[in-house]
């Protein structure tokens, strides 16, 4: 491989702000906040919407999860 064209690839912390599920994982994203595991280190913490904990496919529930008020916009327009 050729050196310093590779992108850094770390240790961060991905956690679902929906449910508030939190994973320690590799990736090369980085994050000014910084999270304790429970392992004693700090590491990047990533805040993503939807995790496997979280979606409807994988929980088996379906909720709508409007963070825009898209559902009540479409609500109104087609109410008639």
């Amino acid at each position: 491989m050729k050196a310093d064209i590779h992108p850094d690839y770390h240790d961060v912390v991905f956690q679902d702000v929906t449910s508030d599920f939190k994973i320690l994982t590799r990736s090369t994203l980085t994050s000014n906040e910084k999270v304790k595991w429970d392992d004693g280190n700090e590491y990047p913490l990533i805040k993503v919407e939807v995790s496997s904990a979280s979606h409807p496919f994988y929980t088996g529930q379906n909720k709508i999860m409007d963070t825009s008020g898209r559902v009540d916009k479409f609500r109104k327009r087609y109410a008639k």
